[in-house]
């Protein structure tokens, strides 16, 4: 492995759909749509559109006392999507969770339940770094350095089949952990205030995927416990699983998709192009805040809470969705992309394959520790920004892939895997596919 400084970042100055360009001209498909964030490409006309014409109106102003037409009707849309119809903005993936967590716990102190101020996490849950969040998250890279300034959550069995006891299935497995949710529900429920897990898909753990009735028994016994269920669609929410949002592939005993309490949003949110973050809850959590006295209020703020600007690229993201049906739009490409990619698949150094709406992921079989760092590196090479995590190697593309587009991701990623398990793999100065 040459050393970092061998290997400066590179330098981007333009993006076009799914494609970046370096000051070279080089061209990098974004396999990983800039760490999850990219629905619809870059310098989608929608999104940029509307940020001009708000940038002409009002760029920012403070929340407090005030308000303005974007983030009332963003609000007003998301309520309707989830049920949800209180929203609290911020920047990022981790202020939401912060957010979440803290509203959690005071909401329960405020109705007479201080002692429920404690939460639980999924075994490779990842919220987020700030202290609150990592104190949620069950990536030990992450959390291991600032373990003196956490309050660690209790870590509960995560439904990720991969973890399953060899000759167990996965419905059996998902039972399981079911079980160990309802055995330390039972046990510690009276200091507990929400548990908090990713919907479907836990993302920093490598893609791993479990079934949607792991979060329907987990709706029920927070319900049978008083115990909030926070969802963290940071990541896979607006279309990622294939539905709008994870959580409602799960079904409720009414037939209908579960409701959580809090839902976190950021990263597809605005398309990916400006930083917004909101937690949504519902009118029971708000009415614990609505009180004359300060102590019972909400006793958070964000300087650029509910940006104008970004909120109208949040309103643009919802109109796509609604003008174009991307969801049944992407049900296609889905197909397409998985077909394609059945030689990788089959892939005789590939142990594990799991796949969900926009989300495709492989583990490799392989001991080398710099798996995938020489794999990001050699496929800079192909002209592909993959990163995979661990020997975990993933896809989680912008929607807007063409036919060529695809072939030269799975015909990209090949080259790269077969390089990359060479044993001798050299990483060559080449910088991708570049610009006629």
């Amino acid at each position: 492995m040459k050393a970092l400084d061998e290997f400066p970042p590179r330098a981007i100055v333009r993006g076009e759909g799914p494609w970046l360009i370096d000051e070279q001209g080089h061209r990098i498909l974004d396999a990983v749509s800039s760490w999850w964030v990219n629905l619809f490409g870059h310098g989608f006309a929608p999104i940029t559109e509307a940020i001009t014409d708000q940038l002409g109106k009002l760029d920012h102003t403070m929340l407090a006392g005030l308000t303005h037409e974007p983030v009332v009707a963003l609000s007003e849309r998301l309520g309707a999507l989830t049920g949800l119809g209180h929203a609290f903005y911020a920047s990022d993936g981790a202020s939401a969770t912060e957010i979440a967590l803290k509203m959690s716990a005071h909401s329960w102190r405020n109705r007479g339940l201080p002692g429920k101020h404690r939460f639980i996490g999924l075994q490779g849950g990842y919220h987020g770094e700030t202290a609150g969040a990592l104190s949620v998250t069950d990536i030990p890279l992450f959390r291991e350095a600032y373990a003196p300034l956490l309050r660690l959550s209790a870590t509960l069995p995560s439904p990720d089949v991969r973890h399953a006891v060899p000759g167990v299935s996965q419905a059996q497995h998902t039972a399981t952990c079911v079980q160990a949710l309802a055995d330390h529900l039972a046990e510690h429920h009276a200091s507990i205030a929400a548990l908090i897990l990713e919907p479907l898909v836990q993302g920093a753990a490598g893609m791993g995927m479990y079934s949607p009735s792991y979060l329907s028994a987990a709706r029920a016994l927070c319900d049978q416990h008083q115990v909030h269920l926070i969802c963290d669609e940071i990541a896979v929410g607006f279309g990622r699983t294939g539905t709008m949002f994870a959580h409602q592939q799960a079904l409720g005993a009414d037939g209908l998709p579960i409701r959580p309490d809090f839902i976190c949003l950021s990263k597809g949110l605005t398309g990916g192009v400006l930083p917004l973050s909101v937690v949504l809850t519902t009118d029971e959590v708000y009415a614990a805040f609505w009180d004359d006295r300060t102590a019972h209020g909400f006793l958070h703020s964000h300087s650029y809470t509910g940006n104008a600007l970004a909120c109208r690229a949040a309103l643009a993201v919802l109109d796509t969705f609604e003008r174009d049906d991307v969801l049944v739009r992407n049900r296609a490409l889905s197909a397409r992309l998985s077909a394609l990619a059945e030689p990788l698949t089959r892939h005789p150094r590939v142990k594990a394959h799991r796949h969900l709406g926009m989300i495709w992921a492989w583990d490799i079989d392989t001991a080398d520790a710099t798996f995938a760092a020489r794999f990001h590196r050699l496929a800079l090479n192909e002209g592909l920004l993959l990163r995979p995590i661990g020997n975990s190697l993933y896809f989680m593309p912008p929607y807007v892939l063409s036919e060529a587009d695809m072939q030269h991701l799975v015909e990209g990623t090949l080259r790269t895997l077969d390089q990359a398990l060479s044993g001798d793999a050299v990483l060559s100065s080449g910088h991708g596919e570049r610009l006629a």
